[in-house]
């Protein structure tokens, strides 16, 4: 299978406010060429645990074969989900958390699980603002998506 990394990060201005997410694709071919792809949006009214969610599932459904990726966020949120299994308990609860109460952000939860599904993910968390260039570029279109015109609405945003 084919390797891609992938850093992302989600921003909003304000929480909830306006904000966007980016994301930012590598992958090596095996003539050695580095591919890279930048993906953004900025959306209306949204929070930044959405677009750091959002930003995961647009890279993956960006890939357009199984392949093994290894994901690269500063948001603990999503790469603890993974790594320290909270989104297992969350389904066999009924997607409630641990103290019974509703998970928050579960039609980009259960959207994340569909996009990941097909490729052998990894999680790794990076630390924010720390001067990481992928990160720091992430963040970059990120928060330019979010400052930007013709922000989309983030339907499942019920706040």
């Amino acid at each position: 299978m084919q390797r891609v990394t992938v850093y992302t990060d989600g921003a909003a201005r304000g929480n909830p406010g306006n904000g966007g997410y980016g994301a930012v694709l590598l992958y090596t071919d095996p003539a050695g060429v580095e591919h890279r792809k930048e993906l953004s949006a900025g959306y209306r009214l949204t929070t930044n645990n959405r677009m750091e969610l959002l930003a995961v599932i647009v890279a993956l459904e960006a890939l357009l074969r199984p392949c093994t990726v290894e994901v690269h966020s500063d948001s603990q949120y999503v790469v603890n989900a993974f790594n320290q299994h909270w989104v297992e308990g969350w389904i066999k609860r009924g997607w409630k958390t641990a103290s019974k109460q509703p998970v928050k952000n579960v039609d980009l939860w259960k959207r994340l699980l569909s996009a990941k599904e097909p490729h052998q993910v990894s999680w790794v968390w990076v630390k924010g603002h720390a001067g990481h260039e992928l990160n720091e570029r992430c963040d970059e279109l990120a928060t330019t998506a979010a400052d930007g015109g013709n922000l989309l609405e983030d339907e499942g945003f019920a706040g």
